[in-house]
């Protein structure tokens, strides 16, 4: 852990906040111990924030260009990106039938936002936002062509009148530590568009708006 934080160079002061940020929930289900889903919860505001910030500062393009930028900039393909630069792989805390396989990229994404909640609680938005600065935005290049299914969907059905998409999570099966979702998505709440499943609620959205966009006639065959 001591040497994660000396290369992301953070003049850390509570060391076992970082180490929560790490500990996966099946780790915390073996040793009767704290998982890291807060500070996920915590890390993934963090970031949405900063990277709003960024593209608003920037001047990139309009509103509707800078949502879907956003959106494709803090997915979890993209997380895991940034994560993959700082080898945060090697420091995640997995049970021991998780470690036989390693971390998935839900695991890795999830520990990736979880690491800032913990930078933000012990050190502060300024130190957050110097970590955003030399981990995030030197590697927004390998994120631009990744694709955002959900963005496009919003797109096209907002193109013609204006009609309204939502998701659901409609299903939860596994342990706690190794959950899968299925969501769907739906047009004004009434009818299913398009089903997906996932290790996230994230991904099984996203899974849900690429189902949705195969499904319908949206003329969308140059963004799959």
């Amino acid at each position: 852990m001591k040497a994660l934080l000396t290369m992301l160079n953070l003049p850390y002061k509570d060391e076992s906040l970082y180490e929560l940020a790490l500990t996966h929930a099946s780790f915390a289900n073996e040793n009767q111990t704290e998982k890291n889903e807060k500070l996920e919860f915590l890390g993934d505001s963090v970031i949405g924030i900063m990277m709003s910030d960024y593209l608003y500062r920037e001047d990139l393009a309009d509103e509707g260009t800078m949502t879907k930028r956003r959106a494709q900039a803090v997915c979890e393909e993209a997380l895991v990106k940034y994560a993959e630069t700082i080898k945060l792989k090697d420091y995640i805390k997995l049970g021991r039938g998780e470690m036989n396989k390693g971390a998935n990229d839900a695991m890795i994404a999830d520990a990736f936002e979880a690491l800032f909640g913990a930078i933000y609680l012990d050190l502060g938005f300024k130190w957050a936002q110097k970590t955003f600065d030399k981990v995030i935005v030197p590697n927004l290049n390998l994120v631009w062509n990744i694709k955002d299914y959900k963005s496009t969907l919003q797109e096209y059905i907002q193109a013609g009148d204006k009609r309204s998409i939502s998701y659901h999570i409609t299903k939860e099966t596994g342990p706690s530590h190794n959950k899968e979702f299925e969501a769907s998505v739906r047009l004004d709440n009434i009818i299913t568009l398009g089903v997906g499943t996932g290790k996230t609620k994230k991904e099984a959205e996203q899974n849900a708006a690429k189902d949705a966009l195969k499904k319908g006639n949206y003329d969308h065959q140059e963004t799959l």
